[in-house]
């Protein structure tokens, strides 16, 4: 979504006939020809408005349009497009150096020092006085986030009770679902009041005190204490979350894993060239460029022109609404998990997202009438939207580290979200040069191909890991533990 806001003003000029479909993409271009025209057709007069200014002004739609602010548009979007490399490049290195730091703290301590960037960065945007000063702060808020998606994941599914692992891993996109339309409530005093921002980046501190504070009451993951060899700490924990019940089962299985792997806290990047590893770590790169590739940053970005023209012209009330759509959508993907399984879900989600992909894609290429294309593209978006984060959104994060090792789970989780954060920027960059190039409609296409190509990824390469324990689904998975149990 960052690569899609960053790209807002990279279209060009919308002439009056595309204001009539959502989906037509604008032209920003000031007609040479008339410029030329008018300096040799009218005489100059020194008390006539400047003849740029007029040029900068067009009508459309009997309602006149200042393009006043084309000038300044080159710096401004080498502003931004600082800003969003300076975040992605944040937080590519806060997820790759992740694994190191979870293997030797753990997560609870290791959720602890990522609030340092957070907190920092936020405070130094808000005081921020010159651009150096803002991308300084982009870029420690960008560490934290790196490495915060990598801990998320990794700290839900190794505290979380096997039967509920699938729901409560979930919440993390509920609680990014939350926090998104929190900052949209937020940003709408922005449209009025110019130094806003600055409040709002100071509020955005907030969350990384609260973390905190919050990872002081929290518990180890007993997983870890058991690599660290705090047996008794590991099986309090175990009594306390998953029922006393379940603690001589569970240490046993730990055991059993590590003695297999290695006691060692530290594991070595060039373990994940190494089977099971490699392919869990190829199976985790491959979900994240299929979903980036699959378009729903570019689904994001345009979801405000569909909705722009149903009457809702304010942006922010836009993304509020598709953030709805996405929480709606996690809501169920938390019910439904457990239910119906991770490979089930993803496969559906795929599906979906492709039929939604070519509904749009037909509204534009064969509109019938203007309202039934119109209500398409708006059922196809919302649609697209649900489905995403039916599936596609929390499961990727989840199915990674319930394939990964105890020993390598950092470290393969670390990989895969960077490469997430790679191809994050590399779509965002292209995607507006493609739509120019090809048209929205053969685009959106193209992006339902490869919800169908994800599709069949997950039905043929996903491993089932509903109500199964992270080490019964590394002990199916590992060739040379089964060899060893023959």
């Amino acid at each position: 979504m960052l690569e899609a806001t960053s790209l807002l003003f990279t279209q060009k000029m919308p002439t009056p006939n595309l204001f009539a479909h959502p989906f037509a993409l604008p032209a920003f271009k000031i007609n040479a020809t008339k410029q030329q025209q008018s300096s040799e057709l009218e005489p100059q007069n020194d008390n006539k408005p400047d003849d740029r200014n007029e040029l900068l002004t067009e009508k459309a739609g009997g309602e006149e349009v200042d393009f006043g602010w084309l000038p300044a548009f080159p710096h401004v979007l080498t502003a931004s497009m600082s800003s969003l490399v300076i975040i992605l490049g944040g937080a590519f290195i806060g997820s790759i150096s992740c694994g190191s730091l979870v293997d030797k703290l753990g997560c609870r301590r290791t959720f602890q020092l990522d609030t340092i960037p957070l907190i920092l960065g936020a405070i130094i945007s808000a005081q921020a006085h010159s651009l150096d000063e803002i991308l300084s702060g982009r870029f420690l808020v960008g560490i934290g986030i790196g490495v915060n998606t990598v801990l998320v994941p990794i700290y839900i599914s190794e505290v979380a009770p096997t039967k509920y692992r699938g729901s409560l891993g979930t919440f993390s996109q509920i609680g990014t679902c939350l926090g998104i339309i929190a900052s949209l409530c937020l940003a709408i005093p922005s449209e009025n009041d110019p130094h806003w921002w600055r409040i709002m980046l100071y509020i955005a501190s907030v969350p990384g005190f609260l973390l905190a504070l919050g990872m002081q009451f929290a518990v180890d993951s007993p997983r870890w204490l058991c690599k660290a060899g705090r047996i008794d700490d590991a099986k309090k924990v175990i009594s306390n979350l998953w029922g006393p019940l379940e603690v001589d089962k569970a240490i046993e299985e730990f055991q059993s894993v590590i003695r297999n792997d290695g006691a060692d806290l530290d594991s070595s990047w060039l373990e994940l060239l190494q089977e099971p590893h490699s392919r869990v770590a190829l199976i985790g790169g491959a979900l994240f460029i299929l979903q980036q590739f699959a378009g729903i940053n570019g689904v994001l970005y345009f979801s405000s022109l569909t909705f722009r023209d149903v009457g809702i012209t304010s942006s922010a009330i836009a993304s509020l609404y598709v953030g709805l759509t996405n929480f709606a959508g996690a809501l169920c993907a938390s019910y439904l998990m457990d239910k119906q399984g991770r490979q089930v879900l993803l496969v559906a989600s795929y599906l979906g997202m492709a039929v939604a992909m070519f509904v749009v894609a037909g509204a534009i290429s064969f509109p019938i009438d203007a309202e039934i294309s119109t209500n398409l593209s708006i059922l196809g978006t919302i649609m697209y939207i649900f489905t995403f984060a039916i599936g596609a959104g929390p499961v990727t994060g989840l199915i990674i580290p319930e394939l990964s090792s105890s020993r390598t789970r950092g470290k393969i989780l670390g990989f895969s979200f960077s490469v997430h954060w790679v191809f994050n920027f590399l779509v965002g960059l292209f995607f507006l040069e493609m739509v120019e190039k090809f048209g929205v409609a053969p685009v959106y296409a193209g992006f339902g191909g490869i919800s169908l190509l994800a599709a069949a990824f997950a039905y043929y390469f996903i491993v089932e890991t509903k109500g199964r324990s992270l080490e019964e689904i590394e002990m199916s998975l590992n060739s040379s533990y089964q060899g060893r149990n023959k």
